[in-house]
């Protein structure tokens, strides 16, 4: 029997990426669009688990207890920002959601910094509600470089900027296929999978 589970979120990027991720599973992955749920959870935690649990009941609650609701909160650190843009991830430059204008502000705060400022990580909280009773929290992250211009065809958030050392590469030149092995929400869900396992083995 094939699972429903609903992402917490509209957004297309996000919710390609754990189909992909999840592809070999059988669950039927669903936008809240999908669904009928159109609101807007306003992210007022203090941290990524807040925010991404706040998401999942709000809409697990709203679908009456009918299909699991996963929901991530994930977003940039930056060592010579103290920690920031974390939780503002999505509306540090004060417009939600505004790439092009977020990125524009990461590369001002950090002109002329160090190496050393410019360390950074992606980290990624999913919360997984497959009942109230059971809740499933894990977390990813990745280590990288904030680069002094963008670079990449991927203009997703802040990939353009986000240097990975090792592959030589921001996440915006990655292929899909690189990035999805090797990102922090990758790394999350690769987590999550492990924790479900034993669940999707005995309800299929």
């Amino acid at each position: 029997m094939v699972k429903k589970l609903v992402v917490a979120s509209n957004n297309h990027n996000k919710i390609r990426e754990i189909k992909q991720i999840f592809s070999k599973y059988p669950i039927e992955i669903l936008s809240m669009k999908e669904v009928g749920v159109n609101i807007d959870i306003e992210e007022d935690g203090v941290t990524f688990s807040e925010n991404a649990y706040k998401k999942a009941e709000t809409v697990y609650r709203i679908l009456e207890q009918k299909a699991m609701v996963l929901a991530d909160d994930s977003g940039l650190m930056v060592k010579g920002l103290n920690g920031e843009p974390g939780v503002h991830s999505a509306r540090f430059a004060g417009e939600h959601g505004n790439d092009k204008k977020n990125n524009e502000k990461l590369l001002k705060l950090l002109k002329n910094k160090d190496r050393e400022s410019r360390k950074a990580k992606f980290l990624c909280t999913i919360v997984l509600i497959e009942d109230l009773n059971k809740v499933i929290r894990v977390q990813g992250e990745v280590e990288g470089l904030i680069c002094e211009e963008e670079r990449g065809s991927n203009k997703f958030g802040y990939d353009p900027l986000f240097y990975v050392p090792e592959y030589n590469m921001t996440f915006g030149e990655m292929p899909a296929e690189l990035k999805n092995s090797i990102s922090h929400r990758a790394k999350a869900l690769e987590k999550l999978k492990r924790e479900m396992k034993k669940y999707i083995e005995r309800e299929i």
